[in-house]
């Protein structure tokens, strides 16, 4: 079945009231100029994770007959790249696009708002957001921060990273210093690895000097422009870290209050769209890249069954000791986990078993 960017936005009326794409339309000629600034987390050469932020803005554009602008800065142009959810929260930018579990320094219940070591798809963390009550969950977080949260993308599951040298077990993990972010980095640590946090720039250049045994990023398509392949020739999966990581579309409280309710309703609908965009691109773009990194020699592995059942011992057991010690962190856990519960059966007797069939039986 071939996308359509029309169906689509057709389709988000089952999002929305009914026609509220046509009302923002009809109703913008009467309205006022708006002109945003949204800044971003991720560089121009990105296209795909960058992109979902110029589908807002061409969308919104389209859909309020051009009086609503919104103009996307890339990582650094306007803030660092790190620093959006403050730029939105302070007022420095009306909006933002940028994944949360960036900022659990602040509070590490943001993390759900992107992905957490075995959790979520990411069919399964739009069925959470959407109509199963998270984000009405992260809302009341991010409250707390000025801004409001829409889903902005999903790369699908992350792979697990490139090693220099093969991980045939748990021992193999220790001592080894991986850039591994967030939440997931601190289950990498309890594995005895030493995590480091680089961004996307910084990455190869500590692969090729040594400081760095193995590196995760995103997926295929990514990886394969930052270089990776040619350091480390070791490709893990999967990414347990990032089942289905999402990003998000930040918007700063007051900002939104004072937009016309036709404009709330254009940039509702725009984020919808480029939310599934991004994933449906992923999902195109990955497959050929992985072919092409594996004709270069690239070596594909799947984690070791000790390691991996190690990482999700030690990821539930940091989720529990955050749980008593943060209530924002178990306000969001505790139906998060129960909602993960019911999705994973429910996908284990029906999407896995036709997964299985087609993809393992000849």
């Amino acid at each position: 079945m071939r996308f359509n960017r029309r169906d689509f936005l057709a389709g988000t009326a089952a999002l929305l009231p009914l026609g509220t794409a046509q009302a923002a339309v009809a109703e913008s000629g009467s309205l006022p100029a708006v002109r945003w600034r949204l800044a971003s987390s991720f560089p121009k050469s990105l296209d795909t994770i960058y992109g979902a932020a110029e589908t807002l803005s061409r969308r919104v554009a389209a859909l309020t007959g051009g009086k609503f602008q919104i103009r996307v800065f890339a990582g650094g142009d306007l803030v660092p790249g790190l620093q959006v959810l403050d730029a939105v929260g302070n007022g420095t930018a009306e909006c933002g696009h940028s994944a949360g579990y960036y900022y659990v320094g602040k509070n590490l219940a943001l993390a759900f708002d992107t992905a957490v070591p075995f959790g979520l798809t990411a069919r399964q963390q739009n069925a959470w957001m959407y109509a199963g009550g998270g984000l009405e969950l992260l809302r009341k977080l991010y409250a707390k921060y000025g801004v409001l949260q829409f889903p902005g993308g999903n790369t699908g599951t992350q792979m697990g990273g490139w090693f220099r040298k093969e991980i045939n077990s748990l021992a193999d993990l220790q001592g080894l210093k991986m850039r591994i972010p967030g939440l997931g980095g601190k289950v990498m640590a309890r594995l005895g690895a030493v995590p480091q946090t680089l961004p996307g720039g910084d990455i190869y250049p500590a692969l090729e000097r040594g400081a760095l045994d193995a590196a995760e990023w995103v997926g295929p398509y990514d990886d394969e422009k930052l270089g990776f392949h040619k350091i480390a020739k070791h490709y893990y999966y999967p990414g347990w870290w990032e089942g289905g990581p999402q990003l998000s579309f930040y918007v700063n409280q007051t900002a939104w209050q004072a937009l016309p309710e036709a404009y709330r309703q254009a940039f509702e609908v725009a984020t919808a769209e480029a939310n599934q965009l991004m994933l449906a691109q992923y999902d195109a773009k990955n497959p050929p890249a992985l072919l092409r990194l594996v004709g270069q020699g690239v070596k594909l592995h799947p984690y070791p069954k000790d390691v991996m059942l190690a990482a999700r011992r030690a990821t539930f057991e940091l989720y529990e000791e955050e749980a008593k010690i943060n209530p924002d962190f178990a306000a969001i856990y505790r139906p998060w986990k129960k909602f993960r519960d019911t999705e994973f059966q429910w996908f284990k007797v029906n999407e896995a078993a036709y997964s299985n069939f087609n993809y393992y039986v000849k």
